[in-house]
């Protein structure tokens, strides 16, 4: 290779790494030090990672000089249409909210860039809703008959709010992204040049290697831990599957099984506190609730999450005599006293940082130099070279999301600014006829539609947007109908029921049978339905109620990483441990039911904003039963289960499980042990096959 050759292969990797430094600092500034206006810091956030999104994904990989010169092009097109729009705003007011012919081409040349930008990173899935969602307000929803007919809007008003609307181009979500979302990333990225990705796998091995199924144990431990550094179920796949795949299937556990594994583990790193990738913090922003609460209810699910994928491994490792890996010598206490403080000291501040009030984008900031710090007591240490290399990397692996995060508000804009979210909210209500499980059912269908085409922030916010306010109230009106069934009707409350229920007036404020109370519910008009869950119900139940809806949204969005026909981290396994990527997917939807079975804990039970005793009582009940599930599912728990006994394990899963008195959840836990007792018995009278390795205990 001459020394041109090598001067051009080499200067985009100079240029990226230029640019990825250039954007990390920017957006330090403007996150910790500087307060910019809303719009000015969005459009920087949009046009920073345009110039990269043409390096990233350029329109022909290995093109010559010509289509090198198109990405730059279209780089400079995207980032100066999006910086002259933004700096014309007071002209643009000033005259009435008016367009010259300049503005409009800046105009559609933004939108247009946005589009191709977005079928770069995504696909041809999103920008094909794009078109669709502004050319229905514009065109072609006037001739849609029925609740989804829309008048239309001018050209000039379409192009002015996908810019300058508060849920569009650079709105809430891209504030999202240029805030929350970026600095936790480039703290990832921080975490994962100081070596914390190493501990993280070396903590994992020694805790879990020696255990029964340990291979297995092992990536769910680390996949729980590096999903706190990622937030990405397809990169926590590709960085700890590489080590944990191959690990696991040396010790016996069958490739695809492997593979399965490593992406339901994956999955659940953005279902676990303290970051959870993107989805904590535009929850937060949508729901206007606290940060930290939101990360505080999710501890307990996220660890039932990842218990269930180890029942799972557990009873793979039973049926396949899956032994333990001799060479795992070093113990938790070593590795943590070699490589710890790298991960545990930046956490803990970051931790500390958030319960004492701060912002997260302040404690993330301060976070990065806790992990420049903590790098110097360790042999990694981290010299102005490795934050350079962290900063580039952090804007590298944060391109997709920025791109997506801001072109999705095109989309949002139509939805907010034709009602179609109200609309769609009621269809769901109608549809499922009031019952919470079927509406559940309807949104985890659209989730998966959804999420063929959208990364899983992406597919939370456009679901949320559609479909939370039906959910929330559902899950109010459950509350509601227990209020009314123990007739706990505040007085200043019952005489909106003259209005709302007159002909079960008579009733209101007596005790009555659930039957009952549900039919005066459902006799409440929708339009009075809102004014009387507020009159009635305490503001701390109204807002659980959203944040279960919230989250029950959030943890359906995920199942797309795992269920065929698209599952991104599924197929990434599949990649590494050499199996088909359907079977490895449908492999992997099955160890991922939690994401299904732990949501309808957030609907039919305290488990969010209910007290500590009682949510560590339900906690408890379904840890058991989330066993129990899977040893019915499979038909194994320490040896193969009869019939019988799998329908024993199935029927003692419901007993735990379901919101039922503390007595028959009691019931299905001595249920439970009788079969495991009975089954584990059963295990030791049998003989293993010559060159097996016997059980461990």
């Amino acid at each position: 290779m001459t020394a041109v050759e090598t001067e051009t292969v080499e200067r985009p990797g100079r240029l990226l790494l230029l640019l990825g430094v250039a954007v990390s600092v920017l957006h330090l500034w403007f996150n910790v030090w500087a307060v910019l206006p809303t719009l000015w810091q969005n459009c920087l956030h949009f046009a920073g990672f345009a110039l990269i999104a043409v390096l990233v994904y350029p329109v022909r990989k290995g093109g010559g000089r010509a289509w090198r010169l198109l990405d730059v092009v279209l780089g400079f097109l995207a980032a100066g249409s999006a910086i002259f729009l933004i700096a014309r705003e007071d002209a643009i007011y000033d005259r009435g909210v008016s367009l010259v012919p300049m503005e409009w081409a800046a105009g559609i040349i933004l939108i247009l860039c946005a589009i191709e930008l977005t079928r770069r990173v995504a696909g041809w899935f999103i920008p094909v809703i794009i078109i669709l969602a502004l050319t229905y307000v514009g065109w072609w929803g006037q001739y849609v008959s029925g609740v989804f007919r829309f008048a239309g809007l001018s050209a000039e008003t379409i192009l002015f709010r996908s810019v300058f609307g508060d849920d569009a181009l650079f709105g809430t979500i891209a504030r999202i992204s240029s805030t929350y979302v970026f600095m936790f990333i480039l703290f990832g990225a921080f975490l994962l040049r100081s070596g914390a990705g190493e501990f993280v796998i070396d903590l994992a091995r020694a805790v879990a290697g020696r255990m029964v199924g340990g291979p297995g144990l092992v990536a769910v431990f680390a996949s729980g831990l590096m999903g706190t550094i990622s937030g990405s179920a397809v990169a926590n796949t590709a960085s700890t599957g590489v080590i944990t795949i191959p690990l696991m299937k040396k010790a016996g556990f069958p490739s695809k099984f492997a593979a399965g594994t490593e992406a339901a583990a994956s999955t659940g790193g953005q279902l676990m506190p303290p970051i959870m990738g993107a989805g904590a913090f535009v929850m937060a922003t949508y729901t206007q609730i606290s940060y930290n609460t939101i990360v505080l209810v999710s501890i307990l699910p996220a660890i039932l999450y990842f218990a269930t994928v180890g029942f799972f491994v557990r009873i793979e490792a039973r049926r396949s005599l899956v032994h333990a890996i001799d060479n795992e010598k070093v113990s938790a206490v070593e590795v943590i006293r070699k490589g710890g403080i790298v991960f545990l000291l930046p956490i803990g501040v970051l931790i500390g940082l958030l319960i004492y009030g701060f912002t997260p984008t302040y404690a993330a900031g301060i976070s990065m130099i806790a992990v420049v710090v903590s790098s110097w007591l360790t042999p990694n240490r981290m010299g102005w070279r490795e934050i350079i290399e962290a900063m580039a990397l952090g804007a590298k692996n944060m391109v997709m999301t920025a791109i997506l995060l801001c072109s999705v508000g095109l989309i949002v804009n139509v939805i907010a600014t034709a009602g179609i979210g109200n609309t769609f909210s009621l269809m769901i209500d109608q549809w499922a006829g009031h019952s919470l499980v079927i509406a559940i059912l309807l949104i985890a269908l659209a989730s998966l539609v959804l999420g063929m085409g959208l990364p899983v922030t992406a597919a939370y916010i456009v679901l949320g947007t559609l479909s939370a306010p039906a959910l929330h109230g559902l899950i109010s009106d459950g509350l509601l109908v227990e209020a009314l069934a123990n007739g706990q009707i505040p007085e200043a409350a019952r005489a909106l029921f003259m209005i709302a229920a007159p002909d079960h007036l008579a009733q209101i404020g007596q005790v009555m049978d659930v039957h009952t109370a549900r039919i005066i519910v459902d006799a409440i008009p929708p339009d009075l339905a809102g004014t009387v869950r507020e009159a009635v119900l305490s503001s701390h139940d109204l807002t659980f109620a959203l944040l279960s809806a919230h989250l029950i949204i959030f943890w359906l969005s995920q199942d797309s990483n795992v269920t065929p026909p698209v599952a991104l981290a599924a197929f990434t396994g599949a990649a590494i441990a050499g199996t088909r990527p359907m079977t490895t997917g449908f492999q992997a939807w099955k160890l991922a039911k939690g994401l299904y079975i732990i949501p309808l804990l957030f609907a039919y039970t305290p488990f969010i904003g209910g007290t500590l005793w009682g949510d560590l009582e339900i906690f408890f009940f379904a840890f058991f039963g989330l066993y129990a599930f899977a040893a019915g599912l499979e038909g194994h728990m320490e040896t193969v289960l009869g019939l019988v006994p799998r329908l024993g394990s199935l029927a003692a899963a419901v007993l735990l499980l379901w919101p039922l008195p503390w007595y028959l959840h009691l019931a299905g836990l001595v249920l439970l042990v009788v079969l495991f007792v009975s089954n584990r018995r059963k295990a030791m009278r049998q003989v293993p096959p010559p060159g097996a390795s016997a059980p461990a205990v």
